[in-house]
């Protein structure tokens, strides 16, 4: 399966709010919530305006011309909140292409982008159970908070090492499956 990355276009801006709702970590066994949970204000501030304040940057991962997955950041007072220079970061991939390696290829390209663009880190929250949270110690998050239930963790940006930044800002690659 081929899968581009890229930077998400204005058009497909209303595409983060399906996956926002796939963002929402649903333990094995809990039946999930309603679609309209996105609604609520604190679920909101991760997609509404989105692209319209300097700090939105987002990328689209692409297999055979389908959006499949989605990773973005804003600066906003949300559940991995840092402080008013770090963004936050959200990304969901459809259920059937997980574990092929695309979330990591999208969490790198957004952390190169960031790079690019002067930021020095950024921050999520991601809970305690969610076998993502090992997907983001493997790209270098590091927990700088937790409680009960989650963490909270930062990626220090400025360690990219550039001939990285610059292979995961032309980022297309090929899985086999």
């Amino acid at each position: 399966m081929k899968v581009t990355i890229r930077e998400i276009q204005k058009k497909e801006y209303p595409l983060l709010d399906s996956f926002l709702y796939e963002a929402i970590f649903i333990p094995e066994g809990v039946q999930p919530p309603s679609k309209t949970i996105i609604t609520s204000p604190e679920l909101q501030i991760y997609v509404e305006h989105f692209g319209e304040e300097k700090d939105d940057w987002g990328l689209v991962a692409e297999v055979d011309s389908k959006i499949v997955g989605a990773v973005w950041v804003r600066i906003m007072n949300d559940y991995g909140h840092i402080d008013d220079k770090t963004p936050s970061l959200a990304i969901s991939l459809y259920k059937e292409y997980r574990g092929f390696g695309i979330g990591t290829a999208m969490v790198k390209k957004i952390l190169a982008l960031l790079k690019s663009h002067g930021y020095s880190q950024v921050s999520l929250s991601v809970q305690k159970a969610n076998y993502a949270a090992k997907l983001y110690q493997k790209v270098g998050f590091e927990i700088i908070r937790e409680n009960e239930e989650e963490y909270i963790i930062i990626n220090c940006v400025c360690f990219l090492d550039k001939h990285l930044l610059c292979y995961f800002l032309n980022c297309s690659f090929n899985i086999r499956i």
